[in-house]
């Protein structure tokens, strides 16, 4: 047996994968955009998503004015203009669209500012502000999507073709960039070994989950 011992992280400093997102709104008319990885989809009925950001973020004023954002996901490409909004501030007038070069336009929501150049955008409508501590965590209902067309394999998202990159925290110089890396198995299939063991067959209700629509679908397929 690994022995474990006390790394006395915190949270944090706790070094889970997350992944890297652009946070968009506009701010007194114009686009703005922070770079995020406290990000998840949070329920599919409705299809919500929420993300979490320190109060103090000018996006984050942006949000609250508007009550819409999008979450952009860049590609490898985008690596160096992603790490740019997460070390700058529009708090101190930095115009990150004019810095990074990025290409906004708007979808059905009319002011949640989207970059042309990340190969997948979500338009989201807030619809719940909960303030913990020293963040707020932002929900919001998926409105519409936007996909590259290339990324795009059966009529779902490729991963693979999408390239992105997460982000790993850590104390001090820790935190890095990584690459998704290459499948290791597929999902609801590869623990079905261990449930043939199992008295009571679970196949259906594995055929069940998966019928409700992973994150993919409801990525691709918003209500």
């Amino acid at each position: 047996m690994t022995k474990k011992v006390p790394a006395h992280m915190g949270g944090a400093d706790t070094p889970w994968p997350m992944p890297t997102v652009l946070v968009g709104a506009n701010m007194d008319g114009r686009p703005t955009f922070m770079t995020a990885a406290w990000v998840a989809f949070t329920t599919m009925k409705p299809t919500l998503l929420s993300v979490c950001l320190v109060n103090r973020h000018y996006t984050l004023k942006g949000i609250k004015q508007n009550m819409t954002f999008s979450v952009n996901t860049p590609s490898l490409d985008q690596i160096a203009e992603t790490d740019f909004c997460g070390i700058t501030s529009g708090n101190r007038g930095v115009d990150k669209v004019k810095s990074c070069g990025f290409k906004v336009f708007y979808g059905k929501l009319g002011n949640a500012p989207l970059i042309e150049q990340c190969p997948a955008g979500i338009e989201c409508r807030v619809v719940h502000l909960l303030e913990l501590g020293d963040c707020t965590m932002v929900i919001g209902s998926i409105e519409d999507t936007h996909v590259d067309e290339d990324c795009v394999t059966d009529g779902r998202l490729d991963a693979s073709k999408l390239r992105p990159f997460l982000y790993v925290t850590g104390p001090g110089q820790l935190q890095r960039y990584y690459d998704l890396g290459e499948v290791v198995g597929k999902c609801f299939r590869v623990g079905r070994e261990i449930a043939k063991k199992m008295v009571v067959p679970v196949e259906e209700w594995v055929d069940e989950y998966e019928a409700t629509g992973a994150a993919e679908e409801a990525f691709l397929r918003p209500p």
